[in-house]
């Protein structure tokens, strides 16, 4: 690691309180249009959401979904009849004929489902717009990476940098205060790619730890073709970790609660801090790299960025 490229952050107090498809080549505008005018009769007049089985119906016909049956305490929402446990079997046949394009097809999916199989490949379309990986809130905004990015930097106020090394210092004065508290330190940019870099703290069963980690901001098959280290340690003693970084898919909570980072206990973090241990002072240093295939067939390569 060169020194000219690292950037050194010093941070205080800065904890918070926290596929099988079908493709499209082959159909014609024509096989989609009839649809149309059919999937709106399969809308659920109450939350909009398409149907599926078991669709209900009253007595005068009025479709609705079993979601919303229960919500309107099986009363018709149109006549206001009793709904009974009448199955509309007409409407859950037309459905399995239908073929409908994914709802992702504005952000790029161009593919055409099976009506029922279409709402399990929508759940992990790769298209899918991406959650807010920030850790601090429970943020609702999704989107796609770039509008992520000005996201965070806009909104959530993150540390922007480039370069695939870094060397950060957290210091708490009170290193004694855990209560899961949690903050998303830095985005770093490099491979033209987009990471996360979150340390927090929280209790692991009874003992108080610290815990760093990245997130790829980006699908998992893209996050495997990186790897990234984190160091920290003081006194003559230090801890090391490498892996591959988890994609933002994965929520904050799934990788934390999974132990896939760095983890350190407090009375190691308060040794390394040194002093009287009254004060915690963590050095973290990392670098993040791209695994390359070897040409000549044998095992991957790391490449670092420039």
């Amino acid at each position: 690691m060169e020194s000219d490229n690292v950037d050194e952050i010093v941070h205080s107090q800065l904890f918070s309180s926290s596929k099988t498809p079908h493709n499209n080549n082959n159909k014609n505008n024509n096989s989609v249009r009839p649809a149309t005018s059919v999937h709106e009769l399969l809308e659920c007049p109450v939350c909009t959401n398409s149907m599926y089985p078991p669709i209900h119906q009253c007595h005068n016909g009025h479709t609705i979904c079993s979601t919303c049956k229960e919500r309107v305490h099986n009363r018709c929402p149109t006549c206001r009849q009793e709904l009974g446990d009448i199955r509309c079997l007409a409407l859950e046949k037309v459905a399995e004929s239908l073929e409908l394009p994914c709802k992702y097809g504005s952000l790029g999916c161009s593919e055409i489902f099976p009506y029922y199989s279409k709402l399990k490949h929508e759940a992990m379309c790769n298209f899918r717009p991406y959650n807010c990986p920030y850790a601090g809130s429970e943020c609702s905004i999704v989107g796609d990476i770039p509008y992520l990015v000005a996201h965070l930097r806009d909104d959530h106020k993150v540390d922007m940098h480039s370069g695939c090394t870094f060397n950060h210092r957290y210091v708490k004065s009170n290193p004694r205060e855990v209560e899961n508290a949690t903050w998303m330190l830095t985005v770093f940019n490099c491979f033209g790619q987009y990471f996360c870099l979150h340390f927090e703290a929280f209790q692991l069963g009874v003992a108080p730890v610290y815990m760093a980690f990245l997130r790829f901001m980006g699908d998992e098959i893209d996050a495997r073709n990186y790897s990234y280290s984190l160091e920290v340690g003081g006194n003559g003693r230090k801890l090391i970790w490498e892996g591959t970084p988890r994609s933002i898919r994965d929520s904050h909570r799934k990788v934390r609660d999974s132990h896939d980072g760095l983890i350190i206990q407090r009375n190691m973090a308060l040794f390394f801090s040194g002093g009287d241990r009254k004060e915690l002072k963590l050095r973290v240093t990392g670098k993040i790299w791209k695994e390359q295939q070897n040409p000549d067939g044998g095992a991957c390569i790391p490449k670092l960025c420039s």
